[in-house]
């Protein structure tokens, strides 16, 4: 009897020693962009998250979603769409749950900027740690002919820098450089705008969503050559708030929750199954992501309105 229970005993710290290290070892979903919708009042020419549905989850389940994410290690959540803006009653519930109960470290939104209003930002402003508002050019009929402005882009975002630094918020600014932008200098802007993080992004075909002319969108007419995109990037290279993102970079290394709260795989056209029904983890094992892709593009940085947040981010990460 006794031989018995010392085999049951080996038995049993195997495996708690196995569970240990598979837990270790599994991919954690520390960043998660949360695209909860696909519709929006803009029609960007490259866009690569098109309105192919009008789906949007129930609060009640978004939450339960976060909360798994949660659980499984996310930190960082990043709300987009289409364009989040469109939904302000959800996207407020949605920050303040992750700030107040969740405690995540740094939540953040996306947005094209024409829907912010300073009453959002005054209710919800405290759980905000970023707003990154989309801006490809600081020339109205380069906006207007990309699909992105109607012709008040430009001083709609000089606005939200200005609500962003008065009321604590991290100003950010992507860019998605283009056929129709890469000759541009847009160091004048940037100089006054001050934003904490510039992210331009080289143009990007997503299979099944701008690939081709049947597509709802054809981004195929704004590719650049790489030679172009790192001329771009040297144009502005005394920024310091720039962030470059190649193709190389971008394409497998984030993590994207779309509005089924599915894991979207790299070409986008294989999502996992949805964490409500099958949780993170199984969610994660279906899909590709390059974690190392991830680091390497700077995934990691100091996200959170509270200093000194980023070295805590670090811990823990098994890269």
């Amino acid at each position: 009897m006794d031989s018995i229970l010392r085999l049951l005993g080996l038995v049993l710290v195997t495996l708690a020693l196995l569970n240990l290290y598979y837990f270790r070892r599994w991919k954690r979903p520390v960043s998660v962009n949360y695209h909860f919708t696909r519709r929006c009042n803009k029609t960007c020419g490259f866009c690569f998250h098109n309105a192919t549905t009008s789906y949007m989850e129930q609060p009640d389940q978004a939450k339960t979603g976060l909360r798994l994410l949660k659980n499984a290690g996310m930190r960082k959540i990043n709300f987009a769409g289409g364009e989040p803006f469109l939904y302000p009653k959800f996207l407020g519930e949605m920050i303040d749950f992750c700030k107040e109960d969740l405690r995540l470290e740094s939540v953040s939104i996306v947005t094209n900027g024409s829907l912010v209003t300073e009453k959002f930002i005054k209710k919800h402003g405290s759980n905000i740690d970023i707003l990154a508002v989309s801006c490809d050019s600081f020339h109205e009929d380069t906006n207007i002919e990309i699909g992105r402005g109607s012709g008040n882009q430009v001083p709609q975002l000089y606005k939200i820098g200005v609500w962003c630094r008065q009321y604590g918020i991290k100003f950010k600014i992507n860019t998605v450089v283009c056929r129709l932008n890469h000759q541009e200098d847009m160091n004048k802007h940037i100089d006054v705008l001050q934003p904490f993080r510039w992210k331009c992004f080289q143009v990007l075909i997503v299979a099944g969503e701008n690939d081709s002319s049947s597509t709802l969108r054809d981004g195929r007419k704004f590719l650049i050559t790489d030679q172009e995109y790192q001329g771009f990037c040297q144009k502005h290279s005394r920024q310091k708030s720039l962030v470059a993102e190649s193709n190389r970079l971008m394409a497998k290394s984030y993590l994207i929750l779309d509005e089924y709260m599915r894991f979207l795989d790299r070409d986008g056209r294989q999502p996992s199954a949805p964490i409500l029904q099958v949780g993170v983890r199984k969610a994660l094992q279906s899909v590709y992501w390059d974690e190392k892709a991830f680091k390497d593009r700077g995934g990691i940085y100091d996200w959170s309105r509270k200093e000194g947040s980023c070295s805590e981010v670090n811990q823990g990460l098994d890269w």
